[in-house]
């Protein structure tokens, strides 16, 4: 390379870091962040470690709350904040019958960005969390209900593809981003599902969205305190691993949730239809046909995630799993991804100035 090529691409690397930060300042000024990449909040998974981790290397961590009670909610934040001084939030299930106390605790430990899932919240809580001060995140799986959730008083908005691993919703997020992006421009949005690597998140940021939230990529980094088996079915799984959990009758739903195909994923099915069947011998009523579907997979993430049976837990991973290939550190795995955006921008200069 000589002494003019080398000008240019330095000139090319410039221009690209100034453009992808330009693309996501407004995600990084509402986050507060070095860069728009937040923390997929993951049961089990996204706690202190990976959240201050994620924080320290210049994303967003996001601490899963889940089933918690508010006191456990409460030693989890101290013990993060223990561990970055960089900004994090929290994501809060709305159907938790504590929410309300959730909330408080959240709000008394100055948690600034305050993200509610697993359902529309209502209107009283998003008050509630505004008036204390902190900021609302939401999640709209439509065009409709980001407009609803924009009325409510939310800050920003998360659009989660189907692609994504866990409780997905039944839409992808090409198609999203283009439903949603284009229309909403009150408030920061950011995407998620099915991302992996840097030039999938520069291509959205250019449709108008703020940032990228990513789990799977953080799920079996060296952070992560996942059992080792965990991590290591994210390494040799491919994309089409990652399966969405089928109902075999309507009558009986099943909320789908997309993981590694394991002996669980096959025992499910058969758990359904064992247990169908019996209702249609009158062995056992309706009700008690559901909650013997639902209560298959309980506990099944925790078995997976922290007692490492990866083939009778539930290992949740978006498609993005086929492009987890190493078991890195966060601050890698975000400057690979930063790195990637800025690649793409790169080589587009170059063909342009062809």
């Amino acid at each position: 390379m000589n002494n003019k090529s080398i000008a240019f691409h330095s000139d090319f690397q410039r221009r690209a870091q100034e453009e992808l930060f330009c693309l996501w300042k407004r995600g990084i000024d509402f986050l507060g962040s070095r860069f728009a990449i937040l923390g997929g909040a993951m049961s089990w998974v996204s706690e202190r470690n990976l959240v201050s981790a994620i924080s320290n290397a210049g994303g967003f961590g996001v601490l899963a709350c889940g089933a918690m009670e508010p006191y456990l909610l409460e030693k989890e934040i101290v013990a993060t904040q223990a561990l970055t001084n960089k900004p994090f939030g929290v994501n809060l299930i709305t159907m938790h019958p504590k929410i309300d106390e959730l909330i408080e605790v959240c709000l008394n430990l100055k948690i600034n960005h305050i993200v509610l899932a697993g359902g529309i919240p209502t209107g009283s809580s998003i008050k509630r969390i505004k008036d204390g001060g902190s900021k609302v995140i939401a999640f709209a799986p439509a065009l409709v209900l980001a407009k609803r959730l924009i009325k409510f008083g939310v800050d920003a908005l998360v659009i989660e593809g189907t692609e994504a691993g866990g409780h997905i919703g039944p839409v992808s997020l090409t198609v999203l981003a283009q439903e949603i992006l284009p229309v909403i421009k009150e408030v920061p949005v950011f995407v998620a599902g099915g991302l992996g690597r840097g030039e999938a998140i520069l291509s959205y940021l250019e449709l108008g969205a703020s940032g990228a939230q990513l789990g799977t990529s953080f799920a079996a980094c060296l952070e992560s305190q996942a059992h080792e088996n965990f991590k290591k079915s994210f390494i040799y799984a491919s994309a089409r691993d990652a399966v969405v959990s089928l109902q075999i009758d309507e009558a009986f739903p099943v909320i789908p949730v997309r993981a590694l195909s394991n002996k669980a994923t096959k025992a499910f099915m058969s758990h359904q239809a064992a247990v169908i069947k019996r209702f249609n011998n009158n062995e056992i009523s309706k009700e008690e046909a559901q909650l013997s579907i639902e209560h298959f997979w309980a506990g099944a993430l925790r078995k997976a995630v922290k007692d490492g049976d990866v083939e009778n837990g539930s290992v949740m991973a978006g498609q993005s799993v086929g492009m987890v290939k190493q078991i890195l550190p966060v601050k890698e795995i975000i400057e690979i991804l930063v790195k990637q955006a800025e690649s793409a921008l790169v080589a587009r200069y170059k063909r342009l100035s062809d």
